[in-house]
């Protein structure tokens, strides 16, 4: 307590200071403290509503982990510059010089501990007695500054505060990270709604420069301003390359080790010799895999490919634009050191010289990009011959590794791993329409339109799934439901997507404890179970005759229009996305990877009305802009389609009225059936008088003179069932 209350003396501005603009550095200059006990101690006083210390101590956690990157990284390029500090070269054969093996042996030793001496000594200058060693991070709290969770406690208290410009700022940040994070994604949706919150706020306080530069660029270029565009691309690729010197620096820590240790299960192994390869070989395997972190946006999982040769393609178009042929060779020749035989490069050379006309002798690559290829080249080379000799594993980020360097025993392996990629996966094939054509096993369903006439693929319309009056008993279901409110846990609420709409939820169990309750019909729920299992057989039938389909979940969801928040509306009901994936719309790439669904095979929308304005559903390209196909709702109507990254999908604003369809996901696998769906039958399949004489049993034992609160009676129906309520994302 004394160390913590000292440790606040010393962070918090003295009375009447203004608060320092965004999240500022608190102690500029002064050794890092342990960022393990200050994040702790500042969860300590976020929890005990403490929210200046809270802040505080959040806020130098953050320093304090950012200048023990710095300083590992700092000291690492000094003592690797020191005098003497090079390694000495490997034995060659006897009839070349050099030292002979055992003087090697010392020599590599002694320039080992020296460097240790160095790395030790600048440690302690920069972080204090102890150095690194101090202030060790465990891999739980590097996990949660990578997913950047401090900024999330960090928002809060702001808000706590009213200083709503650093809780806009936080938020921001927290979400990049975690873009399908929905209680951040509603946060940033009242924030925007607060008068004391401008655009300008809302800005990324940990995005790594070289994606500020790298995004700028691409923008200007898109514009067709090449000049403009080079001093940011130029840029980016230098901040990409000082990025990856600060990552490679990090895997020379002892928290590396500690993790690769932590997976393995394992301390190291053997002697003196195999102690050293080994950690040899994890400090290569974390520098390579740099590459990839570098080339990862904050909030995604798998890098963009390709990141720096795609940046030098830029760069050789992009000088060639303005004119500069000189330096579009130099990259355009640095291009080819990753992909000497590419045809594009080799033509756009020919093309350059041709117009320089004379040759230049002195023109070659890039001198930082000829290093980086021959490190990485040399890295890889002893990676392999471990994989081979020494039975270590190694996957290579690079698709530009030349083919010689992968030893022939292991070429063989190495593709047998690739073919069972599951990226690499043809998508399904639409069905012929005679495959389906003989089970449209419903009176009255027709195919409206199929996925030639919706300019796609496994996507299609199907019509007359339900009657109007099936279609009146939903409605009212969902209407009973949205009346009963909170008591029931069915809460209206603001969309999770857009400030402008209402959204209201049902599940079917939830349907099933309403309907036992006596607050919604008995025929509604019932009617919502047998119609999912409707779909689910129809969607089967059309898209996957041969493969059983189920339920992964079932949600009746209803979007109102707010009054008088619909002038000038630019947003959209639901954003463009798909249901197993990760779209990236920069790319056109969808990664099928958690937070997605990615579970979910198969999709259904099925409509219960059409009297409100907008709400069309609409399937675009991967890009997410170009609108391919469009979806009127009504009664009845069936949009069925393949989840992943081929129906990237979206839904117009609702202006007017109120729009209500049953979101349904299909899946393949058992184990992800909805089990939600079969307790829902089981509890409407008991007699119904047995549920009234225990719920009149449980009224007059529970009686009370004072009203029940809502949460208590909404806790009461959970703890019943013993399940806590779901959140999922919905169409």
């Amino acid at each position: 307590m004394l160390r913590l209350l000292r440790l606040l003396l010393l962070l918090l501005p003295p009375p009447g200071s203004p608060e320092p603009p965004g999240l500022a550095t608190l102690s500029p200059g002064a050794p890092p403290q342990s960022p393990d006990l200050l994040y702790a101690d500042g969860l300590r006083a976020y929890s005990a509503g403490a929210w200046a210390p809270a802040v505080a101590l959040l806020r130098e956690a953050l320093r304090s982990h950012a200048e023990l990157g710095r300083a590992r990284r700092d000291c690492g390029a000094r003592c690797a510059a020191e005098p003497g500090a090079a390694l000495p070269d490997a034995p060659g054969p006897k009839s070349q010089p050099g030292p002979p093996p055992r003087a090697w042996e010392r020599l590599l030793l002694r320039a080992a501990l020296s460097r240790a001496e160095c790395l030790n000594q600048c440690a302690a200058r920069r972080l204090g007695p102890g150095g690194a060693a101090r202030l060790r991070v465990g891999s739980a709290l590097r996990d949660a500054f990578r997913r950047r969770e401090p900024y999330n406690y960090l928002q809060r208290a702001y808000y706590q505060l009213k200083k709503l410009d650093l809780a806009a700022a936080a938020a921001h940040t927290f979400f990049v990270a975690n873009p399908t994070h929905l209680q951040m994604r509603e946060d940033m949706a009242k924030y925007r709604r607060m008068s004391g919150v401008r655009p300008q706020n809302f800005r990324d306080l940990e995005t790594p420069p070289h994606w500020a530069a790298y995004d700028s660029g691409l923008e200007l270029l898109g514009r067709q301003e090449a000049g403009l565009a080079l001093p940011r691309l130029e840029e980016a690729l230098q901040e990409s390359l000082a990025q990856l010197e600060s990552c490679r620096a990090g895997c020379e820590g002892p928290e590396e080790h500690q993790r690769e240790e932590e997976e393995e299960g394992t301390g190291s192994q053997g002697g003196l010799y195999e102690a050293i390869a080994g950690h040899w070989i994890r400090v290569l395997q974390c520098r390579q895999r740099c590459v990839g972190d570098t080339a990862t946006r904050p909030g995604r999982s798998f890098p963009v490919p390709d990141f720096l040769p795609s940046q030098l393609r830029r760069l050789h178009e992009a000088h060639a634009q303005v004119g500069n042929l000189s330096q579009a060779m130099e990259n355009v020749l640095s291009v080819l050191l990753f992909y000497p035989e590419d045809e594009a490069s080799k033509e756009a050379l020919n093309q350059y010289q041709a117009q320089l006309g004379e040759p230049r002798p002195g023109l070659g690559p890039r001198e930082d990009i000829q290093r980086f290829v021959l490190r990485s080249l040399g890295e890889k080379r002893q990676l392999y011959y471990a994989m081979e000799h020494l039975g270590t594993n190694f996957k290579d980020p690079d698709p530009w590794t030349p083919a010689a360097f992968i030893p022939e025993s292991l070429k063989e392996k190495l593709r047998e791993d690739q073919e069972q990629q599951p990226w690499d996966h043809e998508p399904p094939q639409p069905k012929p329409l005679t495959d389906w054509k003989d089970v449209l096993l419903l009176e009255g369903v027709t195919l409206t339109q199929d996925a030639r006439q919706l300019n796609g693929s496994e996507r299609a319309v199907l019509d007359g799934l339900l009657t109007p009056a099936e279609c009146g008993v939903l409605l009212q279901l969902a209407k009973d439901a949205a009346e009963a409110g909170v008591r029931s846990g069915y809460r209206g609420r603001r969309s999770p997507h857009t400030t402008h709409e209402h959204f209201e939820g049902l599940t079917v169990l939830k349907a099933a404890q309403l309907a036992r309750a006596g607050t919604v019909s008995t025929q509604g729920a019932k009617l919502l179970l047998e119609v999912s299992e409707r779909v689910r057989t129809l969607t089967q039938a059309y898209f996957s005759p041969e493969r059983p389909l189920h339920l992964s979940f079932t949600h009746l969801v209803c979007r109102t229009a707010i009054k008088g928040e619909q002038e000038q509306r630019m947003d959209l009901s639901h954003p463009v996305h798909a249901d197993n994936c990760v779209l990236d719309p920069d790319t056109g790439e969808c990664w099928r990877e958690p937070p997605a669904y990615t579970y979910r095979d198969y999709s259904g929308l099925l409509y219960l009305n059409d009297d409100f304005q907008g709400g069309d559903l609409f399937f675009t390209e991967p890009n997410a802009l170009t609108v391919k196909a469009q979806v009127r709702p009504r009664c009845g109507r069936l949009v069925a389609f393949s989840s992943g990254g081929e129906n990237p999908h979206g839904v117009w604003a609702v202006t007017r009225g109120r729009r209500c369809a049953l979101a349904l996901w299909h899946t393949w696998a058992p184990e992800h059936r909805e089990q939600e769906w079969t307790e829902a039958k089981e509890l409407l399949q008991e007699p119904e008088e047995e549920e009234e004489g225990d719920e009149e049993e449980e009224e007059m034992s529970s009686r009370d003179p004072s009203p029940e609160p809502p949460s208590h009676r909404l806790q009461r129906v959970q703890d019943k069932i013993g399940k806590p309520p779901r959140v999922r994302e919905e169409l």
